[in-house]
C-alpha cells in the first residue's frame, strides 16, 4: 500500500478528531449529554432490576 493512497483516505478516527475540533463546544455538550444519558439509563435499569430481600 503506498503512503499517496493512505494520504488520499484518511481515518475515520483523523476524521472525527478534525471534526471535534473544528465544532469546540457543540461536540463537547453533546459528548457531556450522551455520558450523562448513558448513566442515567444505567442507574435505571440497575434500579428497575435491584432484588426484593425480605427484611
Amino acid at each position: 500500500m503506498n503512503e499517496t493512497e493512505n494520504d488520499n483516505a484518511p481515518s475515520f478516527v483523523k476524521q472525527a478528531m478534525r471534526n471535534m475540533v473544528r465544532k469546540g463546544s457543540k461536540s463537547l455538550l453533546h459528548f457531556g449529554l450522551t455520558g450523562v444519558g448513558f448513566l442515567a439509563f444505567i442507574v435505571l435499569v440497575a434500579w428497575l432490576g435491584r432484588p426484593n430481600l425480605p427484611q
